[in-house]
């Protein structure tokens, strides 16, 4: 029977915003379901994405660098034949009260397996309003 992996991480504020929240990461048969919940957000469209250090330490969380990418493709939708990051999760949109809740499962993520955390530059994606650091 599969071990299954649970890292649990909390997202506090940054660019002088309100926004905080928790993501959980669940590792079972192959796959690795990332559920997160934010409050204090504005409400609308907003992006979600790993990077590659887990250094929140800046103000803006510029700390953290770019997307992780172990792969070196460019930025891009999830999926994409023309490439995308590995931590280009995608979009999630925050209702009237700023709360926003986004689930993404992948076989392409794992938990604990020594992934090599390289990254390049991304999109635009706006400031940085939350930053947690996933580690073991």
């Amino acid at each position: 029977k599969e071990e299954i992996k649970k890292v649990k991480v909390s997202m506090d504020s940054k660019s002088n915003s309100n926004v905080s929240g928790n993501i959980v990461f669940e590792a079972k048969d192959g796959t690795v379901t990332m559920t997160a919940v934010f409050d204090g957000l504005e409400p609308g469209p907003h992006a979600i994405h790993l990077h590659e250090k887990a250094d929140c330490s800046a103000p803006d969380a510029k700390s953290a660098n770019g997307h992780w990418n172990p792969t070196h493709s460019k930025h891009g939708e999830w999926g994409s034949k023309e490439g995308y990051h590995k931590g280009d999760i995608g979009n999630f949109t925050a209702d009237e009260n700023g709360n926003g809740t986004i689930t993404f499962s992948t076989d392409e993520w794992c938990i604990d397996c020594g992934d090599d955390l390289t990254s390049q530059p991304s999109g635009d994606a706006g400031k940085r309003v939350s930053c947690g650091a996933i580690a073991l």
